[in-house]
């Protein structure tokens, strides 16, 4: 490592520093998701017990107690209730209007990591190239081998770690989509339900 830091150049630690920035961001948006999915069936069967008994206030607390979007997209339709089905609809789209981009939130920094770490490879092969050309039109005379190495040593790093930082970049980008289209799904499928259940027009969640 010591000497891929010496011979790289500062292209290599400006992509060390974008990888370092896509490793903070998948971290954080994997904890994101991980607490913004619950066990919606048990959640949703819990709401509907209290609102058996009419119980409003305390299926809103139940609500305020579970974390992520899911309750929150219940509480709305509960607040709701009064309005009718497509007024319950209507508070549950603009609710997901907030909630959806705060889901997306920074996978757009992993995506433009993994299409631009492979380019700011490429820019410091450049530079190594031109590097190695400079010293012989400057001397005129041929490149000693050392010299020589050195310009290769700093394309054929800089263009290694482009492609060792864009490669789990795109995976990790492609891993949280998955992610992030699950919470959708239970945003989705509870949201239905709860508007099922408030509306009185059958019972989806059974029991």
């Amino acid at each position: 490592m010591p000497l891929l830091l010496a011979k790289g150049g500062w292209v290599f630690w400006l992509i060390l520093v974008t990888g370092a920035v896509a490793v903070a961001v998948f971290i954080e948006r994997l904890l994101h998701y991980h607490r913004a999915q619950i066990n919606s069936l048990e959640f949703l069967n819990g709401v509907k017990n209290v609102l058996k008994r009419e119980n409003i206030v305390e299926a809103v607390s139940i609500c305020d107690a579970t974390p992520g979007p899911v309750a929150r997209m219940v509480k709305v339709a509960i607040l709701n209730r009064e309005r009718g089905r497509e007024g319950m609809r209507e508070a549950l789209e603009e609710a997901g209007l907030v909630e959806v981009p705060r889901l997306e939130e920074k996978l757009g920094v992993l995506a433009t990591v993994a299409q631009i770490a492979p380019l700011m490879g490429l820019f410091g092969a450049v530079l190594g190239f031109m590097r190695v050309f400079w010293r012989v039109q400057v001397t005129g005379l041929p490149l000693q081998p050392p010299e020589f190495a050195a310009g290769m040593w700093q394309g054929l790093i800089c263009l290694g770690a482009g492609l060792a930082v864009a490669v789990p970049a795109y995976v990790a980008h492609n891993f949280l989509v998955s992610r992030l289209n699950d919470v959708l799904l239970e945003m989705e499928t509870s949201s239905t339900e709860i508007i099922h259940l408030l509306s009185g027009r059958g019972d989806p969640m059974g029991s």
